[in-house]
């Protein structure tokens, strides 16, 4: 199984990427402020180290040789909404496709997703991380709500890791056939476990190690990430998880270099780069290699046995009212009753 690229019918060849990631993707651009060549990334913050990589080497090739940068991160609603309130920005990237369409049209061209990779630049799958040894023995799902376990992941109203977090526990249950009132239960009890909701995937990750709390929801990417800048903490893949998507464009007014960028950021050794930062490539047939800090650096992405997607839920536009909708969504009732 091909989790990479086939559940969006990506296409194999670079040069057709590189041809989509210039259609129709350039809002409100700091180019007039720091000249042609100066690109203002806002993005989520769990792929900063990625990024970090990709500037320098994008500054490397012919067309990023006198670019700049300026960046911002943090929770990717909170950065969708940034941008939307004026905040400049070039090239955004966001942890859920929902973050870019709330752009779409006035400062993101309608096309944004019409290239090979759908709009987007990395994959991952939710893990669970734990502490060095796993001392408490968490190998799943059913695990985490055992008694005395304490869970910390971010918080749903401000984080797109959360979602995806959230959806993960939820539908391990459905996909090893359980109703959707069974999901929910299990919701309920994950919830009575989870001591720390902080705002952003990076800062969960922070929170957990610096000592909070038995277990971590998070990115694959973000435990590699972290165990590679020396974290005392091992991660499980679990035999059901789900498959996250994170879209990344350009501004409608961002100078022809952000769109150079993305399209660097599509290409085989743009994506070479987040794989070694611990993301799945999204471009079919680009090898990983080697990638320290996962759990086997030869073979850094397995197959997951059972993986969900969002198209499997119905999409951004039905699982963000049917879960997360303020007034009626499942996860906002169960974090009420929870309390």
């Amino acid at each position: 199984m091909n989790l990479l690229g086939t559940r969006r019918g990506r296409l194999a060849t670079l040069l057709t990427v590189a041809t989509a990631a210039a259609i129709g993707v350039s809002g409100c651009s700091s180019s007039s402020k720091g000249g042609a060549n100066k690109i203002a990334i806002v993005a989520y913050s769990v792929p900063k180290p990625a990024y970090d990589a990709l500037e320098s080497a994008f500054k490397q090739t012919a067309p990023g040789k006198s670019a700049s940068f300026s960046e911002s991160y943090g929770p990717s609603g909170t950065q969708s909404k940034a941008v939307s309130s004026g905040q400049p920005a070039d090239y955004v990237a966001f942890s859920l496709q929902s973050d870019m369409t709330k752009l779409v049209p006035k400062f993101v061209a309608a096309g944004w997703n019409s290239g090979a990779t759908k709009g987007m630049v990395s994959d991952s799958v939710v893990v669970i991380v734990v502490r060095k040894g796993n001392p408490k023995h968490i190998n799943g799902w059913a695990d985490l709500v055992k008694p005395g376990i304490k869970i910390v992941t971010p918080d749903p109203a401000s984080s797109g890791s959360a979602k995806w977090n959230v959806l993960a526990a939820y539908s391990h249950v459905t996909a090893d056939g359980g109703t959707d009132a069974a999901a929910q239960a299990y919701l309920k009890q994950f919830f009575q476990h989870v001591v720390s909701k902080p705002s952003s995937g990076a800062n969960a990750t922070t929170t957990f190690t610096q000592g909070t709390g038995d277990a971590l929801i998070s990115y694959e990417n973000e435990a590699i990430a972290a165990r590679q800048k020396g974290a005392s903490v091992d991660y499980i893949v679990p035999t059901e998880s789900i498959l996250i998507e994170n879209p990344a464009a350009v501004t409608l007014k961002a100078p022809a270099v952000a769109k150079d960028f993305l399209s660097f950021a599509l290409s085989e050794p743009g994506q070479k780069i987040f794989a070694s930062k611990g993301f799945r490539p999204v471009v079919a047939n680009v090898a990983a290699g080697t990638v320290q800090g996962a759990n086997d650096p030869a073979n850094p992405f397995p197959t997951v046995a059972k993986l969900t997607t969002i198209a499997d839920l119905g999409g951004w536009s039905k699982v963000n009212d049917t879960f997360f909708d303020a007034k009626k969504g499942i996860v906002t009732k169960i974090e009420n009753e929870v309390g």
